[in-house]
Parts: C-alpha cells; structure tokens; sequence
C-alpha cells in the first residue's frame, strides 16, 4: 500500500467503520473517526457526524482526501441526504469515497443503489462493496444472535436457501485496500466468504463449535413480516421479510474471490469465528 492522506470513516463505532477504522490506523494512516458523539476510536481523531445534521459536515471534510461511508440507518431514501454531502465532499478535495453498499442492491436499485449510480459520476476514485449477510449477524447484539441466546432457534424464511455469509473483517480489509491502493478499483465489489451456507448449515455449525444445540425455525414469508410488524414498520418488515424469499429463491447462493483478490489472503470461514470466539 502507499502512503495516503486523512481517510473520513463515517460510523467508526459501527460493524464494518470500527474495522476499518482500526485497520486503518494500525497500517499506519491518518482516520479522522466520525460519529454522532464523536467516541474515542483507539489512534485516530474522533470527529462529530450526523447526516442529518449538515452542519457537523464541513468540520468532519475538513482535511480529508478519502471517505468510507456508511449510509443513514433505516433510510429508506438516503441519496436524499448523502448526494449533497457527496458534492460537498468532492469540492472540499475529497478525492476518493468507498460506499457500504449490500450485494442484495444493484447499482440504480432501491435505497442506496441510488448513491452506487451516481458515485462514479462525482469521484474519479470510487468503490462500492456489496457484501452478503454478515457472520456477526450472529454474535454480539444482532436478532439471530438474540434468539440463539434466548431460545437456542434461528428463525428464518429462507427456506434451503443458501447465503455466502461473509466476516466484518474481511469486509474492512477489502475497504482498506480500496481506499489506500495506489489505483482505486473504480467497480463495485460483491463480497462473500469461502462457502455459501443454508440457516440449517449454521444452526449445525454453531451446535457443534459451542455444544449448544440450535435449530433453525422455518417460517412463512407472512409469518416472518406479521412478527417482525411487532417490531419495526410493516413496509419495513415486508422488505426485511421478502429479503428472506429472496434468499429462498437463491439470490445469495453465490461464493466471489473478491476477499482473496484485493487482501491475498482466503476469506474467513463461519466455523473458524465461531472457534476463534469460544
């Protein structure tokens, strides 16, 4: 990697930003860390970022020649907010941007494929990563790792759909190289791990790295958006539950190389995080 400038991580304390935050600056970068409180980030500069609060904008610009970012959560619309700070980034001398995207949104597609199609437009030195469902989905805080803990199930509507479950590390170090590799990929980046996994494959992976018995619960499409409706918006929970059917019909049954392209290294495999967390 060569020597770059300052790199804005939009959600440095979440998921994917903590990651890449943190390998940034072990390589040796300068990160200014933005987020709504601006909280400590272990060697980079903790900055104030709100999207929907353009005035934290120009301070958390100031300086920098790169961007990860993050969309608003939950958004259902979120070029609304993220195309003018785009603009503003780009006329601040921002470079280079690398948008977390989802491999389940094509460019011009709902939501943030909005801001994919328009990124190669305002940045020269572009990337979008489109990775599938995170591994830690099912650790930490996340539902399936609730449930698990509550009541040993996963529940699903997936079916025997399979999924490239790929590991936050992964995604983070394929963020780091496209934001620091001498040439930017200027593509976008579908993102798996090393093997396409059913809700079975993991309930039985997981039983047999920790020895807790866990089986994965197969729900309706209507069942899951009725109990996820409790929860969360019904537009909301009718996508959330059509991504399901989706996974069902085998959109995510796919495995890329893309982790061991851009890092050189294979991509973790679900059973060795589970190891490396018992």
């Amino acid at each position: 990697m060569t020597a770059t400038g300052t790199t804005l991580v939009i959600g440095a304390t979440g998921t994917t930003g903590s990651r890449t935050a943190a390998q940034l600056t072990a390589a040796g970068h300068r990160v200014k860390a933005a987020s709504r409180h601006a909280s400590p980030v272990p060697g980079a500069e903790p900055v104030r970022f709100d999207w929907y609060d353009p005035g934290t904008h120009a301070a958390a610009l100031d300086g920098v020649d790169r961007v990860y970012l993050i969309p608003p959560l939950g958004d259902s619309d979120p070029a609304a907010i993220m195309l003018p700070f785009l603009h503003q980034a780009r006329s601040a001398g921002t470079r280079r941007a690398v948008l977390l995207s989802s491999s389940a949104i094509p460019e011009g597609g709902p939501a943030v494929g909005m801001v994919h199609q328009a990124l190669p437009e305002l940045f020269e030195q572009w990337a979008v990563l489109r990775p599938s469902w995170f591994m830690q989905n099912f650790t930490g805080t996340h539902t399936h790792a609730l449930s698990i803990r509550e009541d040993d199930t996963i529940l699903t509507a997936t079916g025997n759909g399979r999924v490239g479950f790929v590991d936050a590390e992964d995604i983070a170090a394929v963020a780091v190289h496209a934001l620091t590799d001498e040439q930017a990929p200027n593509t976008d980046l579908v993102l798996t791990g090393p093997e396409a996994l059913s809700y079975d494959d993991i309930a039985t992976i997981i039983t047999e790295v920790t020895g807790r018995p866990v089986v994965h619960h197969r729900l309706s499409y209507e069942q899951l958006r009725d109990r996820l409706t409790a929860l969360m918006p019904t537009e909301f929970a009718a996508i959330l539950a059509g991504m399901d059917r989706a996974i069902a019909d085998g959109s995510e049954d796919r495995i890329t190389d893309t982790v061991q392209r851009l890092t050189g290294r294979p991509a973790r495999t679900f059973r060795s995080l589970l190891a490396a967390q018992t």
